[in-house]
C-alpha cells in the first residue's frame, strides 16, 4: 500500500536552534537590521543584508532525502557546484553552523557541526521571473535571451549517456503515480490519477524508441532539472538560471527538451501561453531539436504532474485548488487536439510574422504550433543568429529553393510528431503554395492557406521601421515584389490594413479557433 509523501523522518525540532540563529540579525556581520525568512517544502531561505542563506529542511520524501546532517552537507556542496554553471555570480560558499562550547551557534570554527548553509548573493524578489511576468515584463527580447541562455547551457552541460531515455522517464511516471496516490482522496480524486498513469504509460511506449535514440545521440545531459519561473531571475537585464535540482542525478540527468518543458508548462500554467510558445519556438530555432517534438506532450504532462504532488502537501484551499489544476493540465497534455498545417503568405510587410506569432499559442499540442519562418530558416542555413544580416546573394534562387525545402521538411516533421505547424513566408509562386498543401495532404491533416494583403505604403512603412527582426526586407525589396505576379491565389485572403487585433480575429474565424 502506498503511503502519503510525508516526512520519513521529521527532524524539525533538531533544526530549531539553526533556524533561530539564522533568524537573528546579530548572527550576521554586515550590519544586518532585520532578516526575512522564506520557506519551500525542502528549504528555509533567510534574506539578510546583501546575502541569502539557504538551510536544507530535515525532511525525506520518496524522491529526496535530507534527513541527516551529512546528506544536507552533500546537497549543499552539490548545489554550489552545479549552480555555478549558470549563476557563478550568485553562488558564493557553503558554510557550517557549529555549536560552541557555551552551547550557542556560530559560523564555521571549532565545535560540533549542527547543519550546513549555502550562501548566495541576494537579489530583489521582484527580479525573479514569476514576479517579472506578473508585472508584464516578459518582453520578446527578454524571452529570446532566456531561450538562448538555456540553449547555451544545454549545449555545454555534461552528457549523461547512462541516464534518461525510456527507463529514466519510466521512473518518473512511477514516482508521480506513487506521490499523487499518496496525497489521498481528499486532495485528488482517484479516477484522474489512474487515467494519467495509464496515458503516461501508453505515451512512454509510443516514444520510447525516440527517447533511446536521443539518449544515444547525447541529448540526455546533466540539466537544471527544476526550470520554472521562480528559479530564473533577471540580473543586469539578463536572465539567469539558478537553484537547479541538486539532490537527484536521476531527476536532473534528463533529455534537454524535458528540462525545457518545465519552463514551458509553468509559463502556460501562470497564464503566459504566448510567452511559452515564443520560448519554445526560439529554442528550437536555435538548437534544431525538432526531432524530439513527439515526446513533448509527455514531457509537458510529467512536469505538470510533478507540480501537482509537490504543491499538494502545502495544505489549504488555495494549494489544493492549485494542485488539482496542475493535475488537470497533466491529463489534458496527453490528449492534444489533432495536428493541422497553416501557411501564411503575402508580400514583405503585410504582417505575416505578427499574425503567425499571435496564432501560434492557440492550436494543437502544448505549448502550441511550431512556427517555421523562412527568414529564420535562411539564417540557420548560413549558421547565423536569426537577427543577423545576410548579403543579397543569400537570396539567390538556389538558396531560396533550399529554404523552401527546409520549410516543407520541418513542417512534415512537426505534423508527424502530432504538432500543428505554421509556415510564415512570402510564397509568391503558385508551385510553392501548392507544395505546402501537398505536405499536409501527405500527413493526412487539414491545410489552410492565408494570404495577407496591405497597401503598398503600409508595407514599406512596416519594413522601414523594423528593428531587431529576422527579416532583411527593405523598401526596395517590397517594390520589387510589387512588380511580380503571384498568379491565382486560392488561399483565404485577409486585409491587414486594420489593427493587428482585427486581423487576428479574422484569422481565428477562418481557422475556427474561437
Amino acid at each position: 500500500m502506498v503511503t502519503a509523501p510525508r516526512y520519513v523522518h521529521d527532524m524539525a525540532d533538531d533544526q530549531h536552534d539553526a533556524i533561530a540563529f539564522l533568524n537573528d540579525p546579530s548572527s550576521y556581520s554586515d550590519g544586518v537590521a532585520d532578516v526575512q525568512r522564506l520557506q519551500t517544502h525542502i528549504s528555509h531561505v533567510f534574506l539578510a543584508g546583501g546575502h541569502a542563506y539557504k538551510l536544507k529542511r530535515a525532511v525525506a520524501y520518496p524522491y529526496l532525502d535530507f534527513s541527516t546532517i551529512e546528506k544536507r552537507r552533500q546537497a549543499c556542496e552539490a548545489e554550489l557546484t552545479l549552480n555555478r554553471r549558470t549563476a557563478p555570480e550568485l553562488y558564493l560558499a557553503v558554510r557550517a553552523l557549529v555549536r560552541r562550547a557555551d552551547g550557542g551557534l556560530a559560523w564555521n570554527g571549532d565545535g560540533e557541526v549542527v547543519d550546513w548553509v549555502v550562501v548566495m548573493r541576494r537579489f530583489e524578489q521582484d527580479r525573479r521571473l514569476d514576479a517579472v511576468a506578473k508585472a508584464g515584463g516578459l518582453t520578446p527580447p527578454l524571452l529570446y535571451a532566456l531561450a538562448a541562455h538555456i540553449a547555451e547551457f544545454h549545449a555545454s552541460a555534461e552528457p549523461r549517456p547512462q541516464s534518461g531515455g525510456a527507463a529514466g522517464l519510466a521512473v518518473i511516471v512511477r514516482e508521480n503515480d506513487e506521490c499523487l496516490r499518496g496525497c489521498g482522496d481528499i486532495i485528488f480524486a482517484r479516477e484522474p490519477i489512474l487515467n494519467l498513469n495509464a496515458r503516461s504509460t501508453a505515451w512512454l511506449g509510443q516514444v520510447g524508441d525516440l527517447l533511446e535514440r536521443r539518449r544515444a545521440e547525447g541529448k540526455v545531459r546533466r540539466c537544471h532539472g527544476d526550470l520554472h519561473l521562480r528559479n530564473i531571475c533577471v540580473l543586469d537585464d539578463k536572465p539567469v538560471l539558478f537553484d537547479c535540482l541538486e539532490f537527484s542525478e536521476v531527476f536532473a540527468s534528463i533529455d534537454v527538451l524535458y528540462d525545457l518543458a518545465f519552463l514551458l508548462m509553468d509559463l502556460e500554467h501562470q497564464g503566459h501561453a504566448a510567452s511559452a510558445n515564443l520560448v519554445f519556438n526560439r529554442y528550437l530555432d536555435l538548437t534544431g531539436e525538432d526531432d524530439g517534438l513527439a515526446a513533448m506532450p509527455l514531457f509537458f504532462s510529467l512536469r505538470a504532474a510533478i507540480r501537482a504532488h509537490v504543491t499538494a502537501p502545502a495544505g489549504g484551499d488555495g494549494a489544493t485548488a492549485e494542485a488539482r489544476r496542475y493535475l488537470d493540465e497533466a491529463c489534458a497534455a496527453l490528449q492534444p487536439p489533432p495536428a493541422r498545417l497553416i501557411a501564411i503568405g503575402g508580400l514583405s510587410g503585410t504582417g505575416k510574422s505578427t499574425l503567425a506569432a499571435a496564432l501560434a499559442p492557440l492550436p494543437g499540442a502544448r505549448p502550441g504550433a511550431r512556427v517555421l519562418r523562412s527568414d529564420v530558416i535562411r539564417k540557420r542555413l548560413f549558421g547565423l543568429a536569426p537577427e543577423a544580416r545576410l548579403p543579397e546573394d543569400a537570396y539567390a534562387t538556389e538558396v531560396s529553393e533550399r529554404v523552401y525545402q527546409a520549410l516543407r521538411s520541418l513542417a512534415a516533421s512537426a505534423l508527424q510528431a502530432g504538432y500543428c505547424a505554421i509556415i510564415d513566408t512570402v510564397a509568391l509562386r503558385a508551385e510553392e503554395r501548392q507544395a505546402f498543401a501537398a505536405v499536409a495532404a501527405a500527413a493526412h491533416v487539414p491545410f489552410t492557406g492565408i494570404w495577407l494583403d496591405a497597401p503598398a505604403a503600409a508595407m514599406t512603412a512596416r519594413v522601414e521601421t523594423r528593428q531587431g527582426d529576422a527579416s532583411d526586407a527593405t523598401r526596395a525589396v517590397v517594390e520589387r515584389q510589387l512588380q511580380l505576379d503571384p498568379g491565382s491565389v486560392d488561399w483565404q485572403r485577409i486585409d491587414t490594413s486594420s489593427s493587428p487585433t482585427e486581423v487576428l480575429t479574422a484569422a481565428k474565424k477562418l481557422l475556427e479557433l474561437d
